[in-house]
């Protein structure tokens, strides 16, 4: 989860872009070559200088292979936001107020990702605990009395 920002008062999201692109280039460190969103963002209010890098499903006209396969790889996102409201709480918030909102989905995220490092821990110390098994004259020796 790269960007997560509550935004009070149910905004449209094409409505949402301008605000977004920026934070998100800031967060990651990199110029984005070019979004590729849902149909809500027919309309978009994208700096000028981004529109022509925004692409909405369903459009037809001016996409590249490269894109098609964004779009493709963008259907694996949805699981992701399924996941982030159903296991770590996101879809039910009980926090009061727009602060609430702020806290509850930057706190749905930070244990996405923790949750995550934790599984690429445990995937690291089993093959840690594979390599020093399977290393010639590491194998416990049996001690006789």
């Amino acid at each position: 989860m790269a960007h997560v920002q509550a935004l009070p008062g149910n905004p449209y999201d094409g409505h949402t872009l301008a605000s977004v692109i920026p934070q998100i280039q800031q967060t990651i460190g990199a110029e984005l070559e070019r979004i590729i969103t849902d149909a809500g963002y027919k309309g978009h209010h994208a700096p000028q200088e981004k529109r022509f890098q925004v692409y909405v499903t369903g459009q037809k006209r001016g996409l590249s292979c490269a894109i098609k396969r964004a779009f493709r790889r963008r259907s694996a996102v949805e699981p992701v936001i399924g996941h982030l409201k159903n296991e770590h709480r996101m879809g039910r918030n009980h926090l009061i107020g727009s602060a609430g909102d702020a806290i509850n989905a930057v706190l749905a995220a930070v244990g996405y990702n923790f949750r995550l490092l934790l599984r690429w821990l445990a995937l690291l110390c089993a093959l840690i605990r594979v390599m020093l098994v399977s290393a010639p004259g590491c194998s416990p020796q049996p001690q006789t009395a």
